[in-house]
């Protein structure tokens, strides 16, 4: 998993106000699984790297690439 990703995640998420639990509920997962994904052991699908976007209001190349 990419550091950056991670990151951005994690940053995202804190500028949204939002805690991991929250976004999980948002998505449909469980708490461990997006913790999962800011720590890099695991990565969201498509679909849900989608909803990611939609929630923190972020386009994908952003969410993935970019500096937060």
């Amino acid at each position: 998993m990419d550091a950056r990703f991670c990151n951005n995640l994690k940053l995202a998420r804190i500028e949204c106000g939002y805690t991991q639990k929250e976004v999980a509920l948002k998505l449909g997962v469980v708490e461990s699984c997006y913790a999962n994904w800011e720590q890099g052991r695991t990565e969201p699908s498509i679909e849900l790297l989608r909803q990611l976007g939609n929630i923190f209001k972020l386009d994908l190349e952003t969410l993935i690439n970019g500096d937060l």
